[in-house]
């Protein structure tokens, strides 16, 4: 039986690596933690470095490498695709070079270890990508059956793939193979709206809200839904049609070429500019692309329960980081119970190829159910008070009750105050380890947050984390939520109570809070209830237009450059 196995997704936006020991996770990392490189792609050299640490082993002991990709997967729909549309050569030779880096990936990770390919002994396994979208859900919800769904822009020639799991198998039931996906066309019309980085679609679902959905009938030329159960894209207004997608990592960070065509500008008007004012034509058309998003994706999970009769869903890929759509499954869909994991985009396929591998394949049992969202880089005490004591800065260490007391004091008094704590979350998400805290009482804290910490757009709301148990009475229908993976309204009675974390149109991005989830957080955020009468603190992620801090380096670095009150590592308080 194999011991180690470590799940990596390289040579793809988001890399990262985890490693289980048997089927115990014992790390898993994003490379842009420690790279300080936005959602870095390549090979994950330093997450491997940092999951066999933890472990305390060599990769020569690793006996499993499983990536999150198969570079034989679809191969003849591929070079059929490729022949049909006469894709360009640039494309065709970037196309080559990825499936190549990947039949070399073995070699090329025990090279950057200084170990001899030859005699690491480790078994590679290529599982599909959406497979381990899928796994990176399946095996680690609460269900023993599930209907499963995974959705994004493109892995492995495919956008979409639809399932059933069991026990430790995983069906597959059918998929939407490339050029049609749901995520490339919402990245079309984010690059359409001036929002041109990897990863800014979350800025048009923050940006919805302020519209009207009036472009919706339109974006019915540009996608459609199809009996079926599944969808296609109108090739006339993306460009991947006949040239790919042009991506290059040459510097860490992924970038994307423009995909919209004329067809969009002709349709909908001059394409927005990065940096030009956003105006109501803009929000109307995000609200009009949110509205698509959710429609296509409601059509897909509705279908699917049709086929197999199941309520109980799980929701993996780029497209399931859309909150907004999350929230809104339940009431628009037979679904009854929704599962999404905290890295459910690419990062999260690192966990998802292991697991295939593990339970799939191998046919192991799945560990009991517990949420697992902490599983990064931590501290200890001695590397916090060195780095504080190496600026020369003033600090208190203080035991938790009076540390609870001191925070929830300034937070209470109008502070902001920067959270680190414990293992850091995998997943693109905060969930009280590595936050920015505020009090959500406070209707300028938004603006303050975005000003003077955060600085980026005004539009973009803030989260509640909730203790779980008052979820119901500041929340319509709220279930768990424990990783901030879905925004539902809050009631009309307390939004007066929690302005900070009230979106625009009512919503907000919850996180619910539990005890055996996080006792430390737990504990905080219940000392805030004990003093205001208010059990929801204003929850942001502890960065500046930068990763999420990962050492307590970088946490003091945040600190110095913005306009925090308070930083508190651990036990350990550092005021201006």
């Amino acid at each position: 039986m194999a011991n180690y196995t470590l799940g990596i997704n390289a040579y793809h936006g988001d890399s990262a690596a985890a490693l289980f020991f048997r089927t115990e996770l014992i790390a898993a990392i994003e490379e842009e933690r420690i790279r300080r490189i936005k959602h870095w792609a390549g090979l994950p050299v330093e997450a491997v470095r940092f999951c066999l640490e933890e472990a305390g082993i060599g990769l020569e002991e690793v006996d499993v490498l499983a990536v999150s990709r198969d570079p034989y997967a679809k191969i003849g729909a591929k070079i059929w695709h490729l022949v049909r549309q006469g894709i360009n050569p640039g494309a065709l030779t970037s196309r080559a070079k990825n499936a190549v880096s990947l039949t070399t990936i073995k070699q090329d990770l025990a090279t950057a270890f200084g170990l001899n390919p030859a005699t690491w002994k480790a078994r590679v396994e290529f599982v599909e990508h959406h497979r381990s979208h899928l796994a990176s859900a399946f095996y680690v919800s609460p269900f023993e059956q599930a209907a499963l769904l995974s959705v994004d822009g493109m892995g492995d020639f495919s956008s979409t793939m639809r399932a059933v799991g069991h026990g430790n198998k995983i069906t597959v039931l059918d998929s939407v193979s490339y050029p049609h996906s749901l995520g490339i066309f919402y990245t079309a019309f984010t690059q359409y709206l001036g929002f041109p980085n990897y990863g800014d679609e979350y800025k048009v679902m923050g940006l919805a809200p302020y519209g009207k959905p009036v472009f919706f009938e339109k974006l019915k030329k540009v996608i459609r839904l199809k009996s079926n159960g599944l969808f296609a894209l109108n090739g006339r207004y993306f460009s991947h049609f006949k040239n790919g997608v042009q991506m290059n990592w040459d510097g860490g960070a992924p970038i994307i070429g423009p995909i919209f065509t004329e067809q969009v500008v002709s349709q909908f008007g001059p394409a927005r500019k990065a940096g030009e004012p956003l105006g109501e034509q803009h929000a109307d058309l995000a609200a009009s692309i949110q509205k698509m998003c959710e429609t296509v994706l409601f059509h897909l999970i509705n279908d699917l329960h049709q086929k197999t009769g199941l309520r109980d869903f799980c929701l993996a890929g780029g497209v399931a980081q859309n909150s907004v759509a999350n929230g809104k499954v339940r009431e628009n869909t037979s679904v009854e119970r929704l599962f999404v994991p905290p890295a459910g985009h690419d990062a999260g396929t690192s966990i998802g190829a292991a697991l295939y591998v593990l339970h799939h394949k191998n046919k192991l049992l799945r560990p009991g159910f517990a949420h697992q969202a902490y599983t990064g880089a931590r501290a200890n005490p001695d590397a916090i008070r060195s780095a504080i004591e190496a600026r020369g800065m003033a600090f208190q260490h203080l035991a938790d009750a009076p540390l609870f007391d001191l925070v929830t004091d300034c937070l209470a008094a109008g502070g902001v105050a920067g959270w680190y704590q414990g293992r850091a979350e995998f997943g693109p998400r905060a969930l009280g380890n590595r936050s920015i805290l505020a009090d959500p009482r406070r209707a300028d804290a938004r603006e303050l947050l975005n000003q003077k910490i955060k600085r980026r757009e005004s539009f973009r709301p803030f989260a509640p984390s909730i203790l779980a148990e008052f979820a119901a009475a500041f929340f319509e229908n709220p279930d768990e939520v424990p990783f901030m993976e879905k925004v539902y309204r809050i009631r009309p009675d307390k939004r007066v109570l929690i302005p900070a974390v009230t979106h625009v149109d009512g919503s907000g991005r919850l996180q619910t809070v539990a005890r055996q989830d996080n006792p430390r957080y737990y504990e905080l955020i219940s000392a805030f209830h004990q003093k205001t009468g208010i059990p929801v603190l204003l929850n942001t992620s502890f960065n500046e237009n930068e990763p999420i801090v990962n050492t307590p380096e970088e946490a003091l670095d945040c600190f110095c450059r913005t306009e925090m009150d308070m930083l508190v590592m651990e036990n350990f308080v550092v005021r201006r």
